[in-house]
């Protein structure tokens, strides 16, 4: 299913795009906002962006993606942002982005209007946040503004130095001249007109000079999209891990490293008896612990975060210890220490019933992948084929 945004033509937006582009191209940034072959760009620095290309036969293509404000990507179920879109798109570089999970919109312009898949309501694509500065006149108008006080520095910030700045920036924005151009930016220390005016050319604003069309893409005969976002991959790991059995392994022979933890827990027992709690999750990136019934107390003399560095330190330096070339290293601890004693339980291959599972944070995939690729085949967990990234994706024709 498709609808049909209200958005402005693609030649008047183009038209934006490449004014911001050539303004801020004469006073040095010529990587924000640029224009050229490819289609028209915006990149915020910050892994967002917009891309603008004018097809052949007066049609576009515009898709972005912005890693906050994309929630596309991160919808249940998965978006298939490119259903039902026509043959003559880009496919290739917009199959390319959604592989990386990198496409958080694709609308398509053709007979008069604009178009792109159906989305839940509510549901943000991050497209006024990556390209929000060419949708309106008003918007780009205020960039303009922008390019001279904020990008360009300007020194005199008055409202008289204001006004007389709009009413350039309305004359660039709506006839494009190199007179319009030296208007808006004269106040500036240094600026470079010809740089400006090259884009502008290149872009098609100037007499004599066309926008860049692309030719009309081709359909893949096969392709590949999400039957599972992310968070439900991740669900299908952790499920899979509360029903997997834990295999028998040897009990890891008394380390110094074990000595270490235990007397750290005893030195911190709330009763002052000895006993202590340690709930633990780690790999070879992350570490994490969780209160138990005997929580270790608060030290006075060392803030939160110093113990917690500590007790991280501890945790690493015993998993290491303990690490077995064949079946691996543990992936979760609990620790119960008394005066005399201590008993102490690791989780190879399960999800224990004493972690807490709140279906929304757990082990990131990546971090297990890297785990259990270093076990030998016979001391893998059943979940092991469930890391693989192509689990939570389906063909389409």
């Amino acid at each position: 299913m498709t609808v049909a945004p209200d958005l402005p033509p693609p030649g008047r937006m183009w038209q934006r795009w490449a004014t911001l582009s050539a303004a801020l191209t004469a006073i040095g940034v010529d990587d924000t906002w640029t224009v050229g072959e490819p289609g028209a760009h915006h990149d915020d620095g910050g892994g967002n962006w917009a891309h603008l290309t004018l097809v052949e036969g007066g049609r576009a293509v515009l898709y972005g993606f912005d890693h906050e404000y994309s929630a596309t990507l991160e919808a249940e179920p998965p978006i298939d942002l490119l259903a039902d879109a026509p043959a003559w798109l880009p496919w290739e570089t917009l199959v390319d982005h959604a592989a990386q999970d990198q496409l958080g919109y694709a609308l398509w312009y053709a007979d008069g209007r604009w178009t792109r898949a159906a989305y839940p309501e509510g549901v943000d694509d991050g497209l006024t946040q990556t390209a929000g500065p060419v949708l309106t006149d008003q918007a780009a108008h205020a960039e303009l503004i922008d390019i001279v006080f904020e990008w360009g520095h300007h020194a005199v910030d008055t409202p008289a130095e204001r006004t007389r700045v709009a009413a350039a920036a309305e004359r660039l924005l709506h006839d494009f001249t190199p007179e319009a151009l030296n208007e808006l930016l004269e106040p500036l220390p240094t600026f470079d007109a010809y740089a400006g005016l090259a884009v502008a050319k290149r872009a098609g604003l100037l007499p004599g000079t066309t926008a860049p069309q692309a030719p009309q893409g081709t359909r893949p005969p096969r392709r590949t999209v999400r039957k599972l976002s992310e968070t439900e991959h991740d669900r299908l790991i952790w499920s899979a891990m509360h029903d997997e059995p834990e295999r028998d392994r040897p009990t890891p022979i008394p380390t110094g490293e074990l000595g270490a933890l235990i007397t750290w827990l005893r030195g911190r027992s709330p009763a002052g008896d000895g006993r202590c709690s340690l709930l633990a999750y780690a790999d070879g990136t992350s570490v994490s612990a969780r209160d138990g019934d005997h929580p270790p107390a608060e030290n006075p003399e060392e803030g939160n975060f110093e113990a917690f560095r500590h007790l991280s330190t501890l945790i690493r330096r015993l998993r290491e210890a303990e690490a077995d070339t064949t079946h691996g290293r543990w992936l979760f601890l609990r620790v119960e220490t008394t005066a005399t004693g201590a008993e102490v339980e690791r989780r190879y291959d399960s999800w224990p019933p004493w972690w807490e599972d709140n279906g929304r944070s757990g082990p990131w995939r990546t971090n297990l992948r890297a785990e259990i690729d270093e076990r030998s085949a016979e001391w893998q967990p059943s979940w092991a084929k469930l890391l693989l990234p192509e689990v939570a994706y389906r063909p389409v024709e």
